[in-house]
């Protein structure tokens, strides 16, 4: 691939002035670089507000299997759909947070230009962050409608006034029935996310597993579980409900899941593929999202900054 025909996908909020004002900077830097900036074509407010710039679309002048990276500006919500935009062909996605925690993203607001430096220099690391493959089956048990999740599955009641219940099955086997308001099936990505919010456990981006966690479940037992990655989870929503359920994957894919129905959650064949430009180490990016108080420790002080 020459620099010629580098293809290079850039996807900012487009409501957002600063980050507009970024994404002109990294459009400006790939095109001196002698690249393509490529913008999402199901994004036309974005492409409107940098129609003053030679920029093509994706899906009319280059396919996402032409692309070498995403460079993302926003929040974790901007990245997931940057994540949506390239599954297909898994391109590396290189965030820039420009939200407020911003977990999934590498660098912050202030280090554009590093970015889009190392980024033309090809001079980065690629990161597979483990992601979920979800069904749904109807009360027959055939597939009616399949997606992912980088983050999480949740299965929750439709209804706010009604409780939903659900029974959980693990390996075929059933675990446990209960009425909740739902049950989040996470990765270690999204352990910091939906997951997290609910009282489940945080697990480092280098281990693979699968946490459930019930929410405000009515029973003895529903502590949340961590699961080995080859395990799969099936979530059935018992016939005996007088309302629906709806499944959210990573709040922005959803089926509705009338009486009957289940979901089964297992560990996608298909990662997502992160850029990193730093080593990443998951203690000090939890310390710094959410500012934890680290005062009086009394090691290296250049471990944790």
């Amino acid at each position: 691939m020459t620099d010629a025909t580098r293809s290079i996908l850039v996807v900012a909020h487009a409501h957002r002035e600063h980050t507009v004002a970024g994404a002109r900077r990294v459009i400006a830097a790939v095109q001196a670089a002698g690249a393509q900036a490529v913008l999402p074509g199901d994004d036309p407010d974005l492409v409107a507000v940098v129609a003053d710039i030679d920029t093509v679309v994706l899906g009319e002048a280059v396919d996402v299997a032409d692309l070498e990276v995403a460079i993302v500006l926003g929040g974790d919500g901007t990245i997931l759909r940057a994540a949506e935009l390239v599954r297909s062909a898994s391109v590396p996605i290189l965030g820039i947070n420009m939200g407020h925690v911003g977990f999934l993203a590498e660098l912050e607001a202030d280090d554009i230009d590093e970015a889009i430096g190392r980024v033309i220099a090809r001079d980065y690391e690629i990161h597979e962050r483990m992601a979920l493959a979800v069904q749904v089956r109807d009360a027959d048990g055939a597939v009616v409608y399949e997606t992912w999740a980088l983050n999480e599955a949740t299965v929750e009641k439709a209804a706010r006034e009604r409780m939903l219940e659900l029974m959980i099955e693990i390996d075929g086997r059933p675990l446990s029935s209960f009425g909740c308001d739902g049950v989040v099936v996470a990765t270690p990505t999204g352990s910091t996310a939906y997951n997290f919010s609910a009282g489940g456990p945080v697990v480092w981006p280098s281990v693979e597993a699968i946490s459930v966690v019930p929410l405000s479940a009515h029973a003895l037992f529903a502590r949340p579980l961590v699961l080995g990655p080859d395990t799969w989870v099936r979530l059935d929503v018992l016939r005996r409900n007088q309302g629906t359920g709806v499944l959210w994957c990573d709040g922005r894919r959803s089926h509705d899941l009338p009486p009957g129905a289940s979901v089964v959650v297992r560990k996608s064949s298909r990662p997502v593929r992160l850029a990193r430009l730093h080593p990443s180490v998951f203690t000090d990016r939890l310390v710094r999202k959410f500012q934890l108080p680290v005062a009086g420790w009394r090691g290296d002080p250049k471990a944790a900054s």
